[in-house]
């Protein structure tokens, strides 16, 4: 296939699972969404606890040891502090803003934070990364398409509970993946392994993250971290 290929399946997928769970959103009660809710976040928990260990726990004849602790210390810290200094998450905030007045949403109060959960959960895990890297390299969208089917199942439960707006992260991972797939077609063969290992490793912490602000309800500007993402790739270059 085309690099790009598995990205444009990831926003098909999404896309058809918003608009199933719009639907199921009408025939449940409150109560349901809030519980959908809730285990929306579990999973996600799971889903970016088991990438964190993966990438972490090392097998050593005395049993397992960790890597990436200071790296992804370091990464974590800088990149929030950079991220509080630009305002990431307000800018993505203002866009689903803008994005509710565009498409007609003015009166969905829940729109905006379906937009900035869902785009968060969806454009920054592992897989999104690795994935879009495969895609520009080789042109194997394999792990892209199997991101696709996860995110039809989460933007689903997402857009039952919180509304049309989940629907709506379609449009930062085409730009996102679709982004990092042409990086990757001309720059890729460049990036070397620890990077791309960094980039899993703490792309999968900001996903737990996420999870944390569904599961439990907190408010952990997650956008902000994204720069750690950026420090964690230079730090496995040298």
């Amino acid at each position: 296939m085309f690099p790009g290929f598995g990205t444009l399946v990831n926003v098909v997928l999404i896309i058809a699972g918003g608009l199933v769970g719009l639907v199921a959103g009408k025939l449940i009660q409150e109560r349901m969404r809030e519980t959908l809710i809730t285990v929306t976040g579990i999973a996600v928990l799971l889903m970016a606890a088991g990438g964190v260990v993966a990438k972490m726990l090392i097998a050593t004849p005395e049993g397992f040891d960790t890597s990436g602790t200071l790296m992804m210390i370091v990464s974590l810290a800088v990149g929030a502090l950079v991220g509080e200094l630009l305002h990431i998450d307000a800018g993505i905030v203002r866009f689903g803003e803008w994005l509710k007045k565009k498409t007609g949403n003015a009166s969905d109060n829940s729109f905006v934070g379906a937009f900035v959960t869902a785009s968060c959960t969806v454009c920054i895990g592992a897989m999104a990364v690795v994935g879009s890297v495969e895609d520009g390299i080789s042109g194997d969208s394999a792990t892209l398409v199997a991101k696709g089917v996860l995110d039809c199942i989460i933007i689903c439960m997402m857009a039952s509970a919180n509304g049309k707006g989940a629907i709506f992260s379609a449009i930062p991972v085409a730009i996102f993946q679709g982004g990092v797939t042409l990086l990757a077609f001309f720059f890729g063969t460049l990036l070397p392994a620890p990077a791309l290992h960094n980039l899993s490793l703490v792309g999968s912490v900001l996903i737990f993250a996420v999870g944390v602000n569904l599961a439990f309800k907190q408010k952990i500007r997650v956008a902000n971290l994204l720069p750690a993402l950026v420090v964690a790739t230079v730090w496995g270059c040298f």
